[in-house]
């Protein structure tokens, strides 16, 4: 009997964050090194696993969406669904006809071990910690020897967060701040690093608080942490994934601008530039703070390029404030906002304020904001042209017939050369750009 006819296939559908991808490929490698099942991503499939994101409602019904395109497209498969919306809504989830198994982000994990048990018809559409045995519960886990599709590896060093934003409820699906200990993230970083990754990016729920939760006879913070990693004999790159303001210490971009081994890229969680407006989403810094840390990231680090969560239309907001958000993406020089509108979640303060600012509002403020942040990139790309720059490679480009990668401070790149291996780096000229992407030529 072939391979084929002895492995079932599964298929993996992952939404929202950085951390849930890392998650996500802990759990098919996890299925696949039983031997049992194999990798697909074409329909049908035995399996099909959705790993859920709840930031916004929008994200719920993405997940929705998803869930029921897995089950028609699957009619034969275990529909399993995880991550922060199952989390907080398991019972929605229930609802929908052709789910079989909902997990929290506690027991995402163990979804491997629990197959067995749920094929058999021995748990509850619900899980709960209870329904675990205690040998289910110490099992460790695992480390990623690679991810399938990607050219640079997450690797997650925090879960969890104690911030408690009024507009969020990821603190009730994630839980408390909890960092892992340094020596395993080394451990993983190595273990990617011989997997072949170019690049590692540095994940987690709130990144900035690594090593507050700690104990030990030195103070471990995420400096400490990224001189662990700098110290490993390898030449991968280093890039560290969403900050808030409060975390970007003098120490972090100093490091950034001495350390070529760590992208010149900074992905801020802003939210709103005005102090009021910060102040009800209780964020931990006023705009002052905030102008500050941009400023000196900008003094320090030569080439240094910028993103930013940013949310538009959070109750009580008015043109005023808006204005200040709108205006910072060009005095910060955000080159990719990510752009959220406000949306309700039940159970947070933010939803309880009477001065909820009207949808279509929030959609012409949110247009107007990713509108600032195309003139920034269009600009930022223009500064490039004529240099020579290292790219990273991440595949082909389809309509261009040659292939895309990205600088090393994230800028996007359209290469001539159509036999680019992904995940390698190679010199490049850049000879200009179409406003959103650079165009480059290979050179030896």
């Amino acid at each position: 009997m072939s391979e084929d006819e002895i492995c079932r296939r599964v298929t993996m559908k992952t939404l929202g964050c950085k951390v849930n991808s890392y998650e996500s490929e802990q759990i098919l490698q996890q299925l696949v090194a039983t031997g049992k099942w194999q990798s697909s991503s074409d329909a049908p499939s035995d399996l099909c696993i959705i790993n859920s994101c709840t930031v916004t409602r929008e994200a719920d019904r993405q997940t929705r969406q998803e869930i029921r395109r897995s089950i028609r497209d699957n009619p034969n498969a275990r529909v399993v669904v995880t991550g922060c919306y199952a989390e907080m809504s398991a019972n929605e989830i229930a609802e929908i006809d052709g789910v079989d198994l909902i997990v929290g982000n506690a027991q995402k994990l163990k979804i491997p071990y629990l197959l067995p048990q749920m094929e058999l018809g021995e748990l509850p559409k619900i899980l709960s910690p209870e329904n675990l045995d205690d040998d289910l519960l110490a099992i460790p886990d695992p480390l990623l020897s690679g991810y399938s599709e990607r050219t640079r590896a997450f690797l997650q060093i925090q879960q969890g967060c104690d911030q408690g934003c009024t507009f969020c409820i990821i603190h009730q699906a994630r839980g408390a701040s909890r960092s892992l200990p340094l020596e395993g993230i080394v451990k993983q970083a190595k273990k990617l690093q011989f997997g072949g990754f170019e690049e590692i990016v540095l994940c987690g729920v709130d990144l900035g608080s690594y090593g507050q939760d700690l104990s030990g006879p030195k103070p471990v913070n995420l400096v400490t942490l990224i001189h662990a990693l700098l110290s490993i004999d390898a030449g991968f790159k280093i890039r560290i994934g969403s900050l808030d303001p409060i975390h970007i210490s003098d120490e972090l971009l100093k490091l950034i601008a001495l350390e070529d081994r760590l992208s010149p890229h900074l992905h801020i969680s802003i939210q709103s530039a005005h102090t009021l407006i910060l102040k009800r989403m209780k964020r931990r810094y006023g705009s002052e703070h905030l102008y500050e840390r941009v400023a000196m990231a900008h003094s320090l680090i030569d080439d240094l390029i910028i993103g930013a969560d940013v949310m538009a239309g959070f109750p009580t907001e008015e043109d005023g404030h808006f204005m200040a958000t709108l205006d910072s993406i060009h005095e910060l020089r955000i080159a990719f906002p990510h752009v959220f509108p406000y949306s309700e979640r039940p159970g947070t303060p933010a939803a309880r304020i009477p001065r909820q600012v009207p949808k279509e509002i929030r959609s012409l403020r949110a247009s107007r904001i990713r509108d600032a942040g195309r003139v920034v990139l269009s600009e930022e790309l223009g500064k490039r042209v004529g240099q020579t720059r290292n790219v990273l490679v991440e595949g082909s480009a389809s309509k261009s017939g040659g292939a895309r990668g990205r600088l090393t401070n994230y800028l996007p790149v359209s290469l001539n050369d159509p036999s680019l291996e992904a995940g390698s780096w190679v010199k490049a000229r850049i000879t200009g750009h179409n406003g959103q992407t650079l165009d480059g030529e290979t050179v030896k």
